[in-house]
């Protein structure tokens, strides 16, 4: 797990995953249940891919997850856990700069009571 040092912005970043409609609301609040996430915006998108040598064309949401880079990978696998599909989009993107009121908030809602 990453130590984060006195002085410095928190780490934090953001993890891309797409789900089906029906299952966007609670993914994201069961995130939100276990502290992991300070914050998960869905938006609708549409999904034009190959799989299993087929074309594919499907409706789903985007969650855009907010939450510290030393819960990644606690992240993943609890999306990996609870994710329908699978092979789920499951992308961790680094935050190098943002608003540091707004940081600071992602940093301590994802403190472990």
């Amino acid at each position: 797990m990453e130590k984060e040092k006195a002085g410095d912005p928190p780490e934090i970043c953001v993890i891309w995953s797409t789900v089906p409609p029906s299952r966007s609301a609670d993914l994201a609040q069961r995130l939100l249940e276990k502290n992991l996430v300070a914050c998960v915006s869905i938006t609708p998108v549409r999904s034009l891919y190959r799989w299993e040598g087929k074309s594919c064309d499907d409706e789903e949401h985007l969650l855009v997850i907010k939450t510290r880079r030393s819960l990644a990978e606690t992240v993943i696998r609890a999306l990996k856990a609870m994710h329908p599909y699978k092979v789920p989009e499951i992308i961790v993107l680094p935050v190098i700069a943002g608003h540091t009121p707004y940081l600071d908030w992602v940093y301590q809602e994802t403190c472990r009571p």
